[in-house]
Formats: structure tokens, sequence, C-alpha cells
């Protein structure tokens, strides 16, 4: 309330954007978007300046990259010929059938950027390795670009990883969750398994044609290394594959940033990286210290012998998955169930269901806007999606996890379930959800048994929340002079006119 009183509505606004983890206290390293952005300049981190001087004669690890192209047939719009979608706008993504460095051997010490800080070295504690830099303050980054950035930082060995499935990795996304998130999932004497997940995308398309933007769900995956990241033992990085959909395509009919975009999704079977084996030294010395040659006389390579990794504390692959979800996404602290459970959970606990209907949500583990929300939906005047301005406010959090049990589905998985009449119940919730949906997301607010009591489009909500206050007419998506953002307000009371409306159908 102090907050509110000192600074405005859009001050505290501006304010919680860039204090990340809402203590009300901006640190240097918070601060440091709008210093950057004020004074121009970038200071150089401890981290870069060791990255300058490697050393030779380092342990060195062999990463292969295995990929399989984008099954053509997924993409829901873009089929030739289909809505006038030309050949060459498609042919950045059509020529890519094979990794561009089907192998890469790479200094072992450079994988340091995964090691944790000092104060984030207890099991499943996350951290950022790439911090986000998209907030109000910032925006969101230009589609109309072709080439990275030069990498700086930790964002160096990131870079060159990607590199290896194509020559333009942008280390980091054009909208929000961006960046690079890890935890400790497994600690021994010398070693951590680290889990990771990162949102990155490739730019397809050169001059003359215009940006093609292929944006994985996340790459995620994990890292075996010494704590003085002087050996790696095992690394692997993918993008998961384990849903019908798991990428989104955006592609510019212009030059320009106002130009038409066209958007579709689809599946990509295969992209992963992964050691061949443990690093192994690059100079090999005797025991009195002399360089020896790395082949026996026989000429064959030198066998390495390593010791077993005994674990003292680990935590399973899916908690550590979950703590880097929520990391990336805090509205995922409220639970998001499969479809038919939700409803059995629902009827339950005597609870409606809030559910999001998608028509392009990607990679369960992965998406790039994530679970819940696979459209980009900018925030105007923000880079921030749709579900991160309102699903992480502690208020909607609060009401959600009270009243509701959450879920989200794709409009292809609802339409295979309607037409599987082996479940007649689950047939007619799927119908009932159908008969609500407009493209591109539709949020909706019905009983246990499948009756939709209340529903809004994400178009429409935008569109609402864009306007002044004094210029909504209608006193359901009224706002609330309680929050100082529309979106949460509008999308709060959203959740309170559903469960209004429900109570003639409970009773």
């Amino acid at each position: 309330e102090l907050a509110l009183k000192s600074l405005g509505s859009e001050g505290l606004f501006l304010f919680s954007s860039l204090d990340t983890n809402n203590d009300l206290y901006l640190s240097p390293e918070e601060f440091k978007p709008i210093a950057e952005k004020l004074t121009g300049v970038a200071p150089i981190s401890e981290f870069e300046e060791e990255e300058e001087t490697p050393d030779p004669s380092g342990e060195t690890l062999s990463v292969v990259a295995k990929f399989q192209p984008l099954v053509m047939e997924t993409m829901t719009k873009s089929k030739d010929g289909f809505l006038g979608i030309s050949h060459v706008a498609l042919s950045g993504l059509r020529n890519w059938t094979a990794p561009a460095a089907p192998m890469s051997v790479m200094l072992a010490r450079q994988f340091k950027a995964f090691l944790p800080p000092k104060n984030k070295v207890d099991l499943g504690d996350p951290w950022w390795i790439i911090p986000s830099e998209l907030n109000i303050f910032t925006g969101y980054l230009s589609n109309n670009r072709f080439y990275p950035p030069p990498p700086k930082g930790k964002e160096i060995i990131i870079h060159r990883l990607l590199s290896m499935f194509h020559p333009r990795p942008f280390v980091k996304t054009r909208f929000a969750p961006q960046g690079a998130v890890a935890c400790i999932q497994a600690i021994s004497t010398f070693y951590y398994t680290i889990a990771f997940r990162i949102h990155a995308e490739f730019q397809l398309n050169e001059p003359p044609d215009f940006p093609f933007w292929f944006s994985p769900g996340q790459f995620t995956g994990h890292i075996i290394l010494s704590k003085d990241s002087s050996h790696v033992r095992e690394f692997k990085l993918f993008v998961p594959n384990n849903r019908s959909l798991n990428v989104d395509m955006e592609w510019l009919y212009g030059a320009s940033e106002s130009s038409n975009m066209e958007v579709d999704i689809g599946y990509l079977p295969q992209m992963e990286l992964e050691s061949t084996g443990p690093s192994i030294p690059s100079v090999i010395h005797d025991e009195n210290g002399n360089v020896i040659d790395s082949r026996d006389p026989s000429g064959e390579p030198i066998q390495f012998v390593f010791e077993e990794i005994t674990w003292q504390q680990e935590i399973p692959w899916e908690e550590a998955a979950q703590k880097l979800e929520v990391a990336m996404y805090p509205f995922k602290k409220v639970s998001y169930l499969p479809f038919t459970q939700a409803f059995e959970r629902a009827k339950a606990e005597k609870k409606l269901v809030h559910s999001i209907l998608l028509w392009g949500a990607l990679d369960d583990q992965s998406c790039k806007h994530n679970k819940l929300l696979s459209a980009s939906l900018p925030m105007p005047g923000s880079g921030r999606t749709l579900r991160e301005t309102v699903l992480e406010s502690s208020p909607i959090l609060t009401l959600l996890n009270e009243s509701f049990i959450s879920s989200w589905s794709l409009v292809k998985e609802l339409e295979e379930l309607q037409t599987n009449r082996e479940n007649e119940f689950y047939s007619k919730l799927a119908d009932l959800h159908l008969e609500k949906y407009n493209f591109p997301v539709e949020m909706i607010i019905c009983l246990p048994n499948g009756t939709v009591v209340h529903h809004i489009n994400a178009n429409y909500f935008l569109d609402i929340t864009s306007m002044k206050p004094e210029d909504v007419e209608s006193s359901i998506f009224s706002f609330s002079t309680n929050f100082e953002d529309p979106s949460t307000a509008t999308y709060l009371q959203f959740l309170k006119e559903g469960l209004q409306r429900a109570k003639p159908y409970l009773q």
C-alpha cells in the first residue's frame, strides 16, 4: 500500500517488473537493466574475463548432434498452397535437414557456466545461468533481425552448443521468459549433476528473404561435472518430443517491424546434443611429468578409467524439472492437471474447473510459452505474455488454489477425445469445451460435469485490459482499485464472476 501510494499504479508496475524476487527492494543486479539502458554501458563480468584465457592443456569433451527436421505435415496452417503461403517463405525451414556441425570438441572448463553460485548449493534451488532481460521497461525484442548479437559471458558456451544445430541461434528469445535456469539434481564429494532449462530460438532465413523464427518449446538436459569444472563426466541437451507439438514458428511478410506476421506450430522429432564419453586430457603426462603420446605402441588411443561416482544427495529428474519450470513461470505454483483428471479431482473436491484451451500449446515439459498458452500474446507495451502478467499474481494464485482445479488442453487433443466414443463422458467434456473455443486461446470456467458457466477469449481479454478503466462499459470486467495491474484485476474478476455464475447450478 505504501509503495502504491509513493509510486502510483504505473510506477509500482514498473518497479514490480524489475523486483524479480518480490522483496520490494531493488538490488544492483535487478537495477542493472535500467542502468545499462540509461548509460548505454554494460559492465564486463568476471566470468567474461576468465573465458578470454582458456587453458589449452585442460580436458576436452566431444559432443555429437542428432537432428531430425520438422515434420512438415504437422504444421496446421502452412502446408503447400494453404492461405497462399509461398514456398520461398518456408525455404529456410525446408532446407534445414541436418545439424550444422555433427560433432564438436570443446574444453571442459567452458562448461563452468553451469556451476552453481556459492549461495545456490542446495538440491533443487534454482539459479539463472542467463537471466532474463525482458521486463516492462525493456519491452520485447525485435522480430526484424537476421543475425544474433555476439554472445558474452555465460552465453558463449550455450551459443556454441546451439550453433551445432544451426549457424544462427539466438540465446535470448524475443519474448519472455527468456534465458537459462539450472538447479542441482545430485551432489557427491567432487561432482554435481546439474539440471538445466534453456529458452532459445533460431533465425532460419537470411536476406533477401524475410525473417523466419524457429522457437523450440525448450532445451532441457543435464550435465555431470566436477566442482572445479576441470572434468565433465556426462552432458546431454535436447528438445522434449513427448507431445504432438513442440515448436513455434513465426515469419514476417515484409521488411519492417509492422509487417504482417504468420504463425504456425509443428512437431520436431529429434534435436539433441550428447557427449560421446567423459572429458579427457588434451595433453597426457607420465608419473614424472613428461608429456607422452596419446596412443599406445599399437596405435590405439589410450583408454582412461574413471572412478565410480557415489552420490550423497539427489532428487528425481521430475522434481528438478518442476523446480526449473516454476522458476521460469511463477504461475506454475498452481498445479495444472491433465484434462480428464481435472474433472475427476473437481468432482471429488467439489470445486470448479479453470481450464485453458489452446490452439498451439507446445511440449508438456517445454514450450516457449509453456504448458499454459503457447500462442505469443504480448501485453500492450511490454514483453510479458498474458499468463506471466496475470497468473503469477498472488491474488490469482490464491483464488485458483482455493476454489478451482486447473487444467490446460490442446484443441487437437480435445478433438481426438471428442471422437473417441469409448468414454462418452470424456467425449462430452471435450465437446462442451470445443463449443466455446475461439482462436487462439479460450479461458473457461465449468462445473465438474463439464457445463461451462463462464469463458473469455484471450484476444478479448487483451482488448479489455488495454483500455482505460473509464472506457470499459461491462461491469463483469471492470477494474479494481486494489491492484496496480489491470490484467490482474480483470482476470481476478473473471474468476470471481465464474464462481458467482456457478452458484445456481451448485445449489
